[in-house]
């Protein structure tokens, strides 16, 4: 069964001084009761190393939003993996909508760069999705297909399956729009099928598949409920303590049983 992760993508947001009080009013609200469930945040890289200590021991995952997939080297204003989990990040977000359409990122990419966070033992939170303009002409299967194999060319199955798969159509990020339940549960199956195709079911039934695109605590619980969705990517209800806790908590219950 896959891990259910709850990650929060803060994107360009909060000072240091923010992400301290975000992290002191967030942790106890969450703190041992969210069960076999994965909270992560993916913050800026200003608060990084504040934020590990602030979560030290909590369980609370710490990401981040970015790498470079040169180990170091002339490449001002990058990061690399090793900066990463020197100051405590597990998870990386690579190939986010925003980065594809701002920053020219592409599929070859985002591979290069996911390869690079498995050598370093960090976990790479892999963002798939399509456009308004590609789900209205019935595009959106043949999109994920062409970014799923992109992202995960000449990989192994024991590699590709330490990744998580974020499922964000782009059009229902920032929107206020959400894909139905059915809708994101059909997208998120059909990346398992592919994933099924390139490295067995076996695997494809075991890898995290997130859904992210205006998840809030008024629409998590049906979206959380289909049967391939193990997770969201949350951007803006993550950045209020009280709204991310009630879209992890109204899912999550000491005694639920997830219904897969």
């Amino acid at each position: 069964m896959p891990q259910e992760v709850m990650a929060g993508n803060w994107k360009m947001n909060f000072t240091t001084k923010d992400a301290v009080a975000f992290a002191r009013e967030f942790r106890p609200l969450v703190e041992g009761k969210t069960g076999n469930v994965k909270i992560v945040i993916c913050a800026p890289f200003t608060a990084l190393s504040t934020l590990a200590k602030e979560f030290e021991g909590s369980g609370i995952g710490l990401g981040a939003q970015n790498v470079h997939f040169e180990e170091k080297g002339a490449f001002t204003a990058e990061i690399s993996a090793e900066m990463l989990t020197d100051v405590g990040v597990e998870y990386v977000i690579v190939g986010h909508s925003e980065r594809r359409q701002m920053f020219g990122e592409t599929d070859e990419g985002v591979n290069q760069k996911a390869r690079t966070l498995i050598a370093h033992g960090l976990t790479p939170i892999v963002c798939v999705g399509e456009t308004l303009e590609e789900r209205q002409g019935n595009r959106t299967n043949d999109v994920l297909n062409t970014q799923i194999k992109g992202a995960f060319a000449g990989w192994s199955a024991e590699d590709a399956a330490k990744c998580i798969i974020a499922y964000e159509p782009v059009w229902a990020i920032g929107t206020g729009e959400v894909a139905t339940p059915e809708m994101a549960d059909d997208a998120c199956g059909f990346i398992r099928g592919v994933m099924a195709t390139l490295f067995g079911k076996e695997m494809a039934d075991n890898i995290t598949i997130q859904y992210g695109g205006s998840m809030s605590s008024s629409n998590s619980q049906g979206l959380l409920a289909k049967q391939h969705i193990n997770g969201g990517l949350i951007g803006g209800a993550s950045l209020k303590p009280q709204e991310f806790a009630t879209t992890i908590l109204n899912v999550v219950g000491k005694e639920m049983q997830w219904s897969r």
